[in-house]
């Protein structure tokens, strides 16, 4: 068991961890799980964490840390019909086509003054007089001006300015209908976007309607079909131009497939298929997080409730059904720990291992001076412990309780003086209870070498400084640090801090090492760094509850370095 040495490998202490970490996980069997109903359904199989395997987890995005797990509630795309109706402009966009009907203005000055408002006729020209008709239909927003000025230059060539506008479009009324919230006739222009007419329609019912099936008629027939996923993902709608009378069909829904977990994007998607969708299309949509290794498929099929693990890849070649949800997960046993190192100690004090490696092998890829450290008082805090410290003192605290208040009182002098007792007591307990233990792990033996102990993820290794000074506390007149001297006995530590109290005894001594290793009734001398402590010595003439007490007394003495 190697023991802690200057210089071994100091900075490279934080990548141990085995070439073999990087290798991918294994690819596991499907597995036939039961079905979760309801909202527990993103909750299944996680389990609860142990020390080795935590389980599959719920991971959410960096940017989106605050999003609750579970099935997704929200359908893609819905977000577009959220908003209040804006209502239409009269100044079209520089992209704007004008078509017959908008209205343009023309001003001219110099040689010749005139200003003229116009409609586009039915052949798509504006008519100028002496100039005669100018051919716009078709010309965009943003090019009218050019256009017009050329075709008046070619008559007035000097001397002439001209500036022309589109001072509004045509009016036009658009019938929408099918599944939308509020089907019917609606007012607008013609510079408008089919988005426009289905945002006063109320949108698309989520619960109904598709967002993949949008149809526009004209005169009966079908002018064009409208895919609103093509907008969402990559911002194209057809380049169609509505007309008056036009309509606006949305279809019914198809196949909804859900996705949760670990994915950027937590939605029902809809299928473009009338009833099925590949799991390579819902993998592309909901962009799974680096994270997710495998899911979890719920549905129904045959009229029963269907629940299939598997990894992503085993995904991609499956075929969901409507109403299935699949819940990514993360799910691969962690190949490393994170340890840290605190105290008196050389470079990193952030260590990545392998899982299985122990505090030994640890230890000699951590550099220390020598001179500073001591390396025979190493110890480890561990969550973990602390916890189960935590749960012991508690026990002992509630066994003292019990104590308390059942034991019976045979005399009345005996239950006056049980009474005074019990609010002692009651107020030990109430402060013990708020006491935190540090999880401390003794590790290292007598003769200052380590335990081969297997480290745990977050455990906190800790190498104190050497000291020149025991600690003597608990039950003396003034508790304090004393300078140790060689050949001083425990008797002469106690006098130099006053001695014991009236409460304290030679028989409760302890003495705990910086390693934390707790020494009852001590014969030898303190060490430097050691602290002395002296417990209260409860006669059990004076108190009944002398045993449960001193019980808790040293659980809390040793799991917390509180001394009371």
């Amino acid at each position: 068991m190697p023991t802690l040495t200057p210089g071994q490998m100091g900075a490279q202490g934080a990548g141990m961890a085995d070439p073999a970490a990087s290798l991918p996980p294994p690819v596991f069997d499907q597995r036939s799980l039961a079905d979760v109903p309801g909202q527990q359904r993103g909750m299944e199989r996680r389990g609860s964490a142990t020390q080795a395997e935590g389980g599959p987890t719920l991971v959410a995005p960096l940017g989106d840390q605050q999003r609750l797990s579970g099935p997704a509630t929200a359908v893609f795309g819905a977000a577009l019909f959220t908003q209040t109706p804006q209502a239409s402009s009269d100044a079209p966009n520089p992209n704007y086509v004008l078509a017959p009907g908008d209205r343009v203005s023309v001003r001219a000055w110099g040689a010749v003054e005139s200003e003229l408002v116009g409609a586009i006729d039915p052949a798509g020209n504006l008519f100028l007089p002496n100039i005669g008709p100018i051919p716009v239909a078709g010309v965009r927003v943003g090019d009218l001006q050019s256009v017009v000025e050329s075709e008046i230059r070619k008559v007035y060539t000097t001397q002439v300015q001209v500036y022309a506008s589109v001072m509004s479009t045509q009016r036009i009324g658009v019938f929408v209908t099918g599944f939308v919230r509020s089907p019917g006739r609606y007012a607008g222009t013609a510079s408008d976007s089919v988005l426009d007419f289905l945002v006063r329609a109320g949108g698309i019912d989520p619960g109904r309607g598709s967002f993949r099936e949008i149809a526009l008629t004209r005169g009966g027939a079908t002018l064009a079909s409208i895919d609103l996923y093509r907008f969402l993902l990559e911002g194209r709608l057809p380049a169609v131009r509505l007309q008056e009378g036009d309509t606006l069909v949305v279809g019914r829904q198809r196949a909804l497939i859900g996705a949760d977990g670990a994915v950027r994007n937590n939605y029902l998607f809809e299928s473009p298929a009338r009833s099925t969708l590949s799991g390579r299309d819902l993998i592309e949509f909901a962009r799974p997080l680096p994270a997710a290794t495998n899911a979890v498929v719920r549905g129904v099929r045959n009229a029963q409730p269907f629940s299939r693990y598997m990894t992503v890849a085993e995904l991609a070649q499956q075929t969901l059904l409507d109403q299935d949800t699949v819940t990514f997960v993360a799910d691969v046993a962690t190949r490393t720990i994170r340890v840290t190192v605190e105290g008196s100690r050389l470079y990193p004090s952030v260590l990545v291992a392998d899982r299985d490696m122990t505090l030994c092998q640890v230890l000699d890829h951590i550099a220390v001076d020598a001179g500073l450290a001591n390396t025979e008082g190493v110890f480890i805090m561990r969550p973990s412990l602390a916890l189960a410290q935590k749960r012991s003192i508690d026990e002992a605290l509630d066994r003292l309780e019990r104590q308390l208040f059942l034991s019976p009182a045979p005399t009345g002098s005996v239950a006056e003086a049980r009474t005074a007792e019990a609010n002692l007591v009651s107020q030990y307990i109430a402060r013990a209870r708020r006491i935190q233990p540090e999880g401390r792990l003794v590790v290292m033996g007598a003769d200052g070498r380590c335990a081969p102990l297997r480290l745990e993820e977050g455990d906190i290794i800790v190498i104190p400084e050497r000291s020149q000074t025991v600690m003597v506390q608990g039950e003396v007149n003034f508790p304090q640090a004393v300078v140790w001297r060689p050949g001083w006995s425990v008797e002469q530590y106690l006098e130099a801090a006053g001695g014991l109290t009236a409460r304290g005894s030679r028989s409760t001594l302890m003495v705990r090492r910086p390693s934390g290793q707790a020494i009852l009734e001590p014969r030898e001398a303190p060490r430097p760094g050691d602290e002395l402590i002296a417990l209260p010595y409860l006669d059990p003439k004076y108190f009944l509850f002398g045993r449960d007490l001193v019980t808790a007394l040293f659980q809390i003495a040793l799991a917390a370095r509180v001394f009371m």
